[in-house]
C-alpha cells in the first residue's frame, strides 16, 4: 500500500495500550522507526516524514506517557515497559526489520541507527543532568524530586527548542506549544518525573549498548545540534554531522537532516 500523505492511526495492544502513530510511504520499502524524546511526540517529525516517505516506509509512534498514546491506569512508566510496549506495537505491525529501534533486544532486526541528539555515553550527560543525578542517588526522594518541577514547565520546554538555536524564526510555535499542552494534562508532569528517575537505569547499560554497536558493525549516522545543552555529542565509530542548532534540531534543520539520512542509507544499500 502507498500512503500519499502521512496517516495518523491508533493501534490498541492486547495489554491495553492505545498507541497513536504516524505512517507514510510504501510498506514494502525499508522501514524507518522514528522515536521521539521528552517532552515531545511524533509531531516533531511532521516535516521530516514527507521528505523520507518517497524512499522509505515511515512509522512514528507516540511513546507511552507522550503525545496522544494512552495506557491503562496501572501502567508503570519505566524505560523497560515503554520499550516492551513499542516492541509489541512493532510486532503487531509485523515490522521484521527497521532502521533505528531496539538494538539490544532484537539486534538482528536493526539495519542502521540514526542518532539525533540521543546519548549512550556517560560523557554525553551535560550539567543539565546534575539535579537529575541527585534524584537517582536519592532513591526518588521528595526533597530531590520537587526541585525538578521547572523541567516540565513552559520555559524549560521552550529552551529545548530555542537554546542554542541560531535562527529562532525557524522554530514553529506549535511545536513547544503542543508539547506543553500535553504536559499540562492532569498527572502528566508527575509521570515525566517518574521517567526521569527511571532514566537512571540507562547509564549502567551504556557499556553493553556500546559493545553491541562495536560488535555488530551496524552503520550509525549521528546528526546533532552542536549547541545542545542537554546531551553533548559523544558517539565514536559513526558518521557525524554537527549542525548549528540545539536539542530539537529537526525543527530548524529538517531539510538537511532528511537529505543526510537518505544519502547515508542509500550508500549503505538500504
Amino acid at each position: 500500500m502507498t500512503y500519499l500523505t502521512t496517516l495518523t492511526k491508533y493501534l490498541t495492544l492486547s495489554s491495553g495500550e492505545n498507541i497513536f502513530y504516524r505512517e507514510a510511504g510504501l510498506n514494502t520499502s525499508p522501514t524507518i522507526l522514528l522515536l521521539h524524546g521528552l517532552p515531545s511526540s511524533s509531531h516533531q517529525y511532521r516535516n521530516l516524514i514527507p521528505i523520507l516517505s518517497p524512499h522509505y516506509h515511515i512509522i512514528a509512534p507516540d511513546l507511552p506517557a507522550f503525545g496522544f498514546t494512552s495506557v491503562p491506569e496501572n501502567y508503570t512508566y519505566t524505560f523497560d515497559n515503554i520499550a516492551n510496549s513499542i516492541d509489541t506495537f512493532l510486532t503487531c505491525l509485523r515490522s521484521t526489520a527497521y532502521i533505528l529501534a531496539l538494538p539490544v533486544k532484537h539486534p538482528g532486526k536493526i539495519q542502521a541507527i540514526i542518532s539525533q541528539n540521543g546519548n549512550a555515553y556517560d560523557e554525553g550527560l551535560g550539567t543539565f543532568w546534575d539535579p537529575i543525578k541527585t534524584l537517582w542517588a536519592s532513591g526518588n526522594a521528595t526533597s530531590a524530586r520537587d526541585p525538578l518541577g521547572p523541567i516540565v514547565e513552559i520555559a524549560a520546554t521552550k529552551s529545548q527548542y530555542f537554546g542554542g538555536t541560531v535562527d529562532a524564526s525557524a522554530i514553529a510555535s506549535e511545536s513547544y506549544s503542543l508539547d506543553q499542552y500535553l504536559l499540562d494534562r492532569p498527572g502528566h508532569k508527575e509521570i515525566q518525573l517518574d521517567i526521569l528517575y527511571d532514566y537512571g537505569t540507562n547509564p549502567p547499560l551504556y557499556p553493553s549498548w556500546q559493545k553491541w554497536m562495536r560488535d555488530s558493525q551496524v552503520p550509525v549516522l549521528a546528526v546533532w545540534g552542536k549547541n545542545d545543552p542537554i546531551f553533548f555529542y559523544n558517539s565514536p565509530n559513526s558518521e557525524v554531522h554537527l549542525l548549528d542548532g540545539s536539542h530539537f534540531i529537526v525543527e530548524s534543520h529538517v531539510a538537511e537532516i532528511g537529505a543526510l539520512m537518505i544519502s547515508f542509507l542509500k550508500r549503505h544499500g538500504i
